[in-house]
């Protein structure tokens, strides 16, 4: 071998030590269960992680090098932080069982199901042509606007004749909330749960058959050096409203929003155990809504969660609204009869989960009062 070649082929080594080195550290930093942003920040990319791991792990196993203790643990560590990745995210892949079943009543059973657009508009966007076109075609129940202030509620103002029903609080801190709804909604309100910044709608819609199905929407500050130093708050609010939940006595349910979160991640996972309810992407794909400019550089944090009253007609990523977030579309049908063969599937909460939940929202609120904690 030249020593061209041989120096290839020790830079080949260095890159797939540091890429493996990286992704291994990737992988273990979110185990440690720590609120600050850069280890949060280690939940969302882990189709990325995987990327990662595997071409490292094809490369090592492939590049030319003498036999080596340490280059036989590098092996072993990558596989095993590889398998654990893909354990992960298994559950978002077509070849899991689904949580939520498929609807069975018809689709023209308009009384009995209930329709749902999410979207994060970005703020800074002053296109509102594409979004309300989604709103035109697909003619959703309700409208969730987040990341809009008082030029996005002039923008979206001209569907409330068929939107009659509605809940507002339009800010210029991309926190923004607007709700539209063309079923009647019930005690609706904004709260502000942790930090007077950041709105959140609670109420209850009915729908045409009669049925009252409590509402959660929700969009706190994600872990980020410009906006939140530590995951504590969104944890916080999330696991605050899992609390409520358990005081709906079973009643219907639905929680949606841009949680700045994933859903394999550690304090998703401990809210769906609370709080009972259910995600219909699991064993239907990720639908990943962020960042819709970069196309390897996505993962899914807008959500719907329900409880297992309902069943899943439709779920949809919308295209592009110029946005940096796609909208989702969801339509569910109210089909109760069915809901133990389908909760049976969650994992119930333990006496740690209650007690881990509880310190969690300590902390939040403790980090809320802190003037300093951003």
């Amino acid at each position: 071998m030249s020593d061209f070649s041989a120096l290839l082929f020790a830079i080949g080594h260095w890159v797939v030590w540091i890429v493996g080195g990286l992704t291994i550290l990737a992988t273990l930093l979110p185990i440690l269960r720590q609120t600050a942003w850069w280890i949060r920040a280690c939940d969302f990319p882990r189709l990325q992680i995987v990327a990662g791991l595997g071409l490292s792990l094809i490369a090592e196993l492939l590049l030319p090098e003498e036999p080596s203790l340490a280059s036989d643990i590098f092996v072993v560590s990558l596989a095993a932080a590889l398998l654990y990745q893909a354990s992960r995210i298994w559950p978002y892949t077509p070849l899991h069982r689904r949580q939520v079943h498929d609807a069975s009543r018809p689709d023209d059973d308009h009384d009995n199901h209930i329709s749902l657009m999410v979207a994060n508009v970005l703020m800074y966007n002053r296109d509102a042509s594409r979004l309300l076109g989604h709103i035109k075609n697909l003619e959703p129940d309700i409208v969730l606007a987040v990341e809009t202030d008082d030029w996005w509620l002039s923008q979206l103002e001209r569907i409330e004749r068929d939107f009659p029903f509605t809940c507002h609080a339009p800010l210029p801190n991309t926190y923004g909330m607007l709700v539209f709804s063309r079923l009647p909604l019930r005690e609706p309100q904004i709260r502000y749960i942790l930090d007077k910044e950041i709105p959140s709608f609670h109420g209850c819609v009915m729908l045409p058959s009669g049925v009252s199905v409590n509402l959660h929407f929700l969009h706190p500050k994600p872990p980020a050096p410009q906006e939140s130093k530590t995951s504590a708050r969104r944890d916080a609010e999330l696991l605050v409203v899992g609390k409520v939940i358990q005081g709906h006595n079973g009643r219907p349910t639905i929680v949606a929003g841009d949680l700045n979160d994933v859903a394999w991640s550690h304090t998703s996972e401990l809210f769906r155990r609370l709080s009972r309810l259910l995600d219909p992407r699991v064993g239907r794909g990720l639908l990943p809504t962020f960042h819709a400019d970069h196309r390897l550089l996505r993962w899914p944090l807008d959500h719907v969660f329900h409880s297992a009253h309902f069943r899943l007609q439709r779920l949809e990523r919308l295209t592009h609204i110029g946005s940096d977030h796609f909208p989702i579309y969801i339509r569910l049908s109210y089909e109760p009869s069915g809901w133990q063969d389908q909760e049976k599937q969650l994992e119930a909460a333990d006496a740690g989960d209650h007690e881990e939940a509880e310190e969690k929202i300590v902390q939040g609120v403790t980090e809320a009062a802190d003037p300093n904690a951003d």
